[in-house]
C-alpha cells in the first residue's frame, strides 16, 4: 500500500470538506432573512459576536506569537541525545516547531470563526424558516452547523498531512497540536465565561426579579446572552473538538513513529487515513439527517451520527481488507466508534426530557429550589458511572484486541480514539446546530413573531441542549482515551532523552506528582465559575442600574443600553482567563522541572482521573438542570411562573458554568497538560531539580 499516497488523498479530502462547508455557508446567506425588526434583532447579536471574537483572537495572536518565538528558541537545542553527543543547536528544528504551534492555533482560529460567521447569518434565517414549518427549518440550523463540522475537520486533516508530508516527522506535528490545544482552552473558557455571565445575569433579574420571559428584548442583557451562544458553544466548542481531533491523532502517529522500521511509516500515516474515511463518512450522515414536521429534531440527529458510524465503519474494513492491514486496526477502531454511540447515548438518556432524570427533576421542583439542585446533582453523579464503565471496557477491549493481533496495546487505545474522533465532522455539526436554534429563539421572542414559530423554536432548542449534551459526553470520553495516548507518548519522549520512567505509587515523588495533578481539574473549575459569578455580579447591577434609573425600559417605551452589558462579559470574560491558562501550561513544566520526570507521570494521572469525573459529572448535570427547567415550561408542573418553574430557573443557572464553561473546558485543560509535557519532556529530563 502506498501511504504517501494516503497523505495526499487527506490533504484532497479535506480540501473538499472545506468546500463543502463554502458551499453550505452562502447557501445558508442566500435564504429569507426575515422581517426590517428580527434583521435589526439578528445585527446587534452578530456585531457582539464579532466584536468579542476580534479581542479574543487579538490577544490570543500575541500570546501565540510570544509562546512561537519560546518553543523557537528552546527546540533550537537538540536536547535528545545531549548526554552523548553534548548540547548541539539546530536553529531549523526550532523554527519548524514554531511554525507548526503557529499553524495549529492558526487553523483552529479559522475553524471556530468560521463556524461563529455562519452561525449569526443563520439564527435569524432560522427563526424565519420556522414561519413556514419546522422541517424548513431544521435544515436551514442543521446545515450551518454543518459548516463549523466540516470546516474543522477539514482544516485540520490539512494541517496535519502538510506538516507530515514536509518534515516527515510526527515530533513536529506535536507542534501543530500544541497550538491548536492552547487557542481551544482560552477561546472555550474564555467563551464559556462570557456565555454564562450573561445568561445568569438575564436570567436571575429578568425571570426571577421581575418576571418577564426568556430573551424579552426589555432585559439589557439579552443580547450578550444570544452573542454567548455564538462565541462559547460555536467557536469555543468548536476549537474544543478541533483539539480532541488533532490530539488524538498525534498520539497515536507519536506511537506508531516508534515502532520497528518496518511498520513505523504505515503506523504513523494510519490515523491521517482514518481521518480521511471519517470526512467521507461525515459528509455523507450529513444527508440523511432529515425531520418530518410533526417529527423530533433529536432522533434525526442521532439517525445521522449512526449512520454515520455505520458507513466509517465499512470504510475501514474495506481500508484493512483491501490494504492486508493487522486486523486489530479494524476491531479497535470500532471498539471506539461503539464506545463513542454508547457513551455518548448515555448523557442523552440523562439530559433528555423524555427520560426520567429530565422528568423527575421537573416533578420535584415544586418542592423548592434546594430538591430541584440535590435530585439533578445526584443524577449528575450517577451518569458517571456507564460513562466510565465504558471508557473503562473500551480502554481495556482495544488494548487486549490489539495486544493478541501483535500490535502495541497502547497503540490500539490510541486508535480506538482516534476511531470515535474520526467522525467528529457529522458530531460538531450536531453541536453548533443547538446555539443557532437557541438564537433563533432568542430572534423570535425579540422580533415579536408569532406563538407558533416560538413553539417551534422551543422544539428546535430542546434537541439543540440534548445534541450539545451528546457532544459534550463524547469529546470529554474521547479526550480521555487520548489523554491515555499522550500518556504513553510522553514515556516514549522522555525515554528517547535517555531516562526510564518509573511511575510508582511506592515512591513519594510520584505520589506528590498524582495528588498535584487531581487538585488541578477541580482548582480549574473554581476559577472559571468564580469568574462567572465575579462577571454576573456587576451585570446584575449594571441590569437592575438601567431598570432604576430608565423606568420607560420596562414599560417598552425606552430602548435598554445592550452594549454596555456586552461590554462587561467581554471584559471580564478575556480578564479571567490568566490563572487558567497558567495552570495548563506553566503547573505541568514547574511539576516537571522540579519533582522530575516520574512525578510528571504521575501528575498527568491524577489530572486524567479527576478532570474526567469532573468534566462528566458537569457536562450532564448542567443539561438536565436546562431541560428540566424548559419541559416546565411546556406548562408541565404549573409552567411559567410557578413555584417549580422559578426553582427549575436556579438549578438552570447553577448549571449553566457547569455545562458551558468547567466542564467542557476541563478536557481540554487535560489535554493541554499531556501536551506540554510531551512537549518539554526533553527539556524536563535534562534539567530537573529532583
Amino acid at each position: 500500500m502506498n501511504f504517501e499516497f494516503w497523505i495526499y488523498l487527506g490533504i484532497f479530502g479535506g480540501v473538499v470538506s472545506i468546500g463543502v462547508a463554502i458551499y453550505l455557508f452562502f447557501w445558508v446567506k442566500r435564504q429569507e432573512p426575515g422581517s426590517e425588526r428580527a434583521r435589526e434583532v439578528a445585527s446587534w447579536i452578530k456585531e457582539g459576536a464579532q466584536t468579542y471574537l476580534k479581542r479574543l483572537y487579538t490577544s490570543l495572536t500575541t500570546i501565540a506569537l510570544i509562546l512561537g518565538v519560546v518553543i523557537a528558541v528552546l527546540f533550537s537545542f537538540n536536547l535528545e541525545d545531549m548526554a552523548v553527543t553534548g548540547l548541539k543547536i539546530s536553529p531549523s528544528n526550532g523554527l519548524v516547531m514554531a511554525l507548526s504551534f503557529i499553524l495549529g492555533a492558526l487553523c483552529s482560529a479559522v475553524a471556530g470563526y468560521m463556524g461563529m460567521s455562519v452561525a449569526v447569518e443563520a439564527n435569524v434565517r432560522t427563526a424565519t424558516a420556522a414561519k413556514d414549518s419546522l422541517n424548513k427549518a431544521f435544515r436551514l440550523s442543521f446545515y450551518a452547523g454543518s459548516v463549523m463540522g466540516l470546516a474543522m475537520v477539514g482544516l485540520a486533516v490539512i494541517g496535519m498531512s502538510l506538516i507530515f508530508l514536509f518534515t516527515n516527522k510526527a515530533e513536529a506535528v506535536l507542534g501543530f497540536s500544541f497550538g491548536a490545544s492552547m487557542l481551544a482552552l482560552l477561546a472555550k473558557a474564555g467563551g464559556g465565561i462570557y456565555t454564562k455571565t450573561a445568561d445568569i445575569a438575564a436570567d436571575l433579574v429578568g425571570k426571577v426579579e421581575i418576571g418577564i420571559p426568556e430573551d424579552d428584548p426589555r432585559n439589557p442583557a439579552v443580547v450578550a446572552d444570544n452573542v454567548g451562544d455564538n462565541v462559547g458553544d460555536v467557536a469555543g466548542m468548536g476549537a474544543d473538538i478541533f483539539d480532541s481531533y488533532v490530539a488524538s491523532v498525534v498520539a497515536v502517529m507519536l506511537l506508531g513513529a516508534s515502532f520497528g522500521l518496518n511498520d513505523q511509516y504505515q503506523y504513523t500515516v494510519l490515523p491521517l487515513i482514518l481521518c480521511t474515511l471519517g470526512i467521507l463518512a461525515s459528509l455523507i450522515g450529513i444527508q440523511f439527517v432529515r425531520v418530518r414536521e410533526n417529527g423530533k429534531p433529536g432522533p434525526a440527529l442521532n439517525r445521522g451520527t449512526v449512520i454515520t458510524c455505520i458507513f466509517f465503519a465499512l470504510l475501514v474494513t474495506i481500508l484493512v481488507l483491501a490494504g492486508n492491514l493487522n486486523i486489530g486496526i479494524l476491531w479497535t477502531t470500532i471498539t471506539g466508534i461503539v464506545a463513542g454511540i454508547i457513551i455518548g447515548f448515555t448523557s442523552d438518556y440523562f439530559t433528555s426530557e423524555n427520560y426520567k432524570p429530565v422528568l423527575e427533576t421537573a416533578r420535584v421542583s415544586g418542592s423548592g429550589s434546594a430538591i430541584n439542585i440535590i435530585t439533578g446533582f445526584s443524577y449528575g453523579l450517577i451518569s458517571i458511572v456507564p460513562s466510565v464503565i465504558g471508557i473503562a471496557a473500551a480502554t481495556l477491549i482495544s488494548y487486549q484486541v490489539a495486544q493478541a493481533t501483535g500490535l502495541s496495546g497502547i497503540y490500539g487505545i490510541g486508535i480506538s480514539a482516534v476511531g470515535m474522533l474520526s467522525i467528529s465532522g457529522m458530531i460538531v455539526s450536531a453541536d453548533a446546530y443547538g446555539p443557532i436554534v437557541d438564537n433563533a429563539r432568542g430572534i423570535a421572542e425579540m422580533a415579536g413573531m408569532d406563538q407558533e414559530v416560538i413553539e417551534r423554536a422551543d422544539v428546535l432548542d430542546a434537541a439543540g441542549n440534548t445534541a450539545k449534551a451528546i457532544t459534550k459526553g463524547f469529546s470529554i470520553s474521547a479526550a480521555a482515551l487520548t489523554v491515555l495516548a499522550l500518556f504513553a507518548a510522553y514515556a516514549e519522549v522522555v525515554e528517547k532523552a535517555g531516562i526510564s520512567i518509573d511511575i510508582s505509587l511506592r515512591e513519594p515523588l510520584v505520589v506528590a506528582g498524582v495528588l498535584l495533578g487531581a487538585m488541578t481539574p477541580p482548582l480549574f473549575s473554581a476559577l472559571t465559575m468564580l469568574a462567572v459569578t465575579h462577571n454576573a455580579f456587576d451585570m446584575i447591577e449594571e441590569i437592575r442600574r438601567q431598570f432604576r434609573e430608565k423606568p420607560g425600559i420596562l414599560a417598552g417605551t425606552e430602548k435598554p443600553d445592550y452594549a454596555s452589558c456586552v461590554g462587561l462579559a467581554a471584559k471580564g470574560a478575556l480578564s479571567s482567563l490568566v490563572l487558567p491558562a497558567f495552570l495548563a501550561v506553566g503547573l505541568p513544566i514547574i511539576v516537571g522541572l522540579i519533582l522530575g520526570p516520574d512525578a510528571l507521570g504521575g501528575f498527568l494521572g491524577g489530572a486524567i482521573f479527576t478532570g474526567v469525573i469532573f468534566a462528566l459529572l458537569m457536562a450532564n448535570a448542567g443539561g438536565l438542570w436546562d431541560n428540566a427547567k424548559k419541559y416546565i415550561e411546556t406548562g408541565k408542573f404549573g409552567g411559567p411562573g410557578s413555584e417549580a418553574h422559578k426553582a427549575g430557573v436556579v438549578g438552570d443557572t447553577v448549571g449553566d458554568p457547569f455545562k458551558d464553561t468547567a466542564g467542557p473546558s476541563l478536557n481540554t485543560l487535560i489535554t493541554v497538560m499531556s501536551l506540554v509535557s510531551s512537549l518539554f519532556a526533553p527539556i524536563i529530563a535534562a534539567f530537573h531539580l529532583f
